[in-house]
């Protein structure tokens, strides 16, 4: 019996280095990510979780706005929107394991749990979707442009649809 090679295409991986220990986990999403994104290299990156005070001072240092926020991403590697990534495209930008990485996001816990409320779904949705939206900025994806904002918000809402978390969820 021949395997239909073609049909079989392997996705990378979407390894997320945490710092912390709350009970949520990212794994169908990276799957996600990577199939949505046809990446086949494997791929890391680091995620925080921050107080309101700590975001507060980033989104002033870096982006030069006082004021808290849900999520802040660092994308680490310029040009790749819509590009397929090659470890051997970026030897200086390798983790411990080989993997490319990318990025780094800082999402504020407070502020998600007061958007989970405010839009009446759970936070496991909220953090979800936070995370996605730090990991598509991540891949080169923005927002600045109606267009590029169409597109992204188009990408997170199938990403979401395929690992069904819906904003019904409670």
């Amino acid at each position: 019996m021949m395997t239909d090679e073609l049909n079989c295409k392997r996705f990378g991986s979407l390894k997320i280095i945490r710092d912390d220990d709350l009970p949520f986990d990212f794994e169908m999403l990276g799957e996600a990510v990577m199939k949505r994104l046809s990446q086949t290299a494997d791929v890391s990156i680091e995620l925080s979780f921050a107080s309101e005070e700590e975001i507060k001072r980033l989104n002033a240092d870096f982006r030069h706005i006082d004021r808290v926020t849900d999520v802040l991403s660092f994308p680490y590697l310029d040009g790749i929107k819509g590009k397929i990534l090659s470890a051997k495209d970026f030897p200086d930008d390798l983790d411990e394991d080989g993997n490319i990485l990318i990025g780094s996001l800082c999402v504020c816990l407070q502020r998600a749990r007061e958007q989970a409320e405010e839009y009446g779904h759970s936070l496991k949705r909220e953090l979800t979707y936070l995370v996605l939206h730090g990991i598509l900025h991540c891949f080169g994806f923005d927002h600045i442009e109606r267009d590029d904002e169409e597109e992204m918000s188009g990408i997170a809402d199938e990403i979401m649809k395929e690992i069904k978390i819906t904003r019904e969820e409670i």
